[in-house]
């Protein structure tokens, strides 16, 4: 009789671990459904772009006023390409869907698929939306520590470069970081 119980209650616990993993994945399929229809993929590489020009344009204004030259497209090329390497989609769009199926549940995920494809919301649905809207901080945040945690970033890399330039140049930098 105990055995009967066990094996059981085993069952019964596996099932539930298969509804849960099975509800997972479903939540995380609308998850990665959303970030498709919401266009994320572009939404991010322009952004991606556009720090990419900001810091171009940052390093750039530093090295000229402190030096009177120009950063040659070589640098600048080697820093794009570190910045566009390291943001890539590929490596944020798991822990993206991810980060959406944790705070949004999957009847949420799909109510803001349907505003993507311009569907109406129900107006039963109504404050499941609001909802969902409401989280959009949460999932901004755990976002931004996504990519802070996931990309090593550049800055390293760049003052690298930059200083071996200068110094090839027959420039140097002195300890506080000015150009002599």
């Amino acid at each position: 009789m105990i055995n009967a119980k066990n094996t059981l209650m085993s069952a019964i616990v596996a099932v539930l671990l298969w509804l849960s993993c099975a509800a997972g994945a479903d939540s995380l399929q609308s998850a990665n459904t959303l970030l498709k229809v919401s266009n994320s993929a572009q939404q991010f590489s322009e952004q991606t772009q556009d720090h990419i020009k900001k810091v171009l344009r940052t390093y750039s204004s530093i090295v000229a006023m402190e030096t009177g030259i120009e950063l040659p497209n070589t640098i600048r090329s080697a820093i794009a390409d570190c910045y566009s390497r390291e943001y890539d989609w590929s490596k944020f769009e798991r822990g993206f869907a991810d980060i959406l199926s944790q705070h949004l549940s999957t009847i949420q995920i799909e109510l803001l698929i349907g505003f993507y494809r311009n569907e109406s919301i129900p107006p039963a649905q109504i404050e499941n939306f609001k909802n969902a809207i409401r989280s959009a901080g949460a999932i901004a945040k755990n976002s931004a520590d996504l990519i802070y945690k996931t990309g090593p970033g550049c800055v390293k890399q760049d003052a690298r470069i930059i200083s071996e330039y200068l110094s090839n140049a027959g420039l140097k930098t002195s300890h506080h970081g000015r150009i002599e």
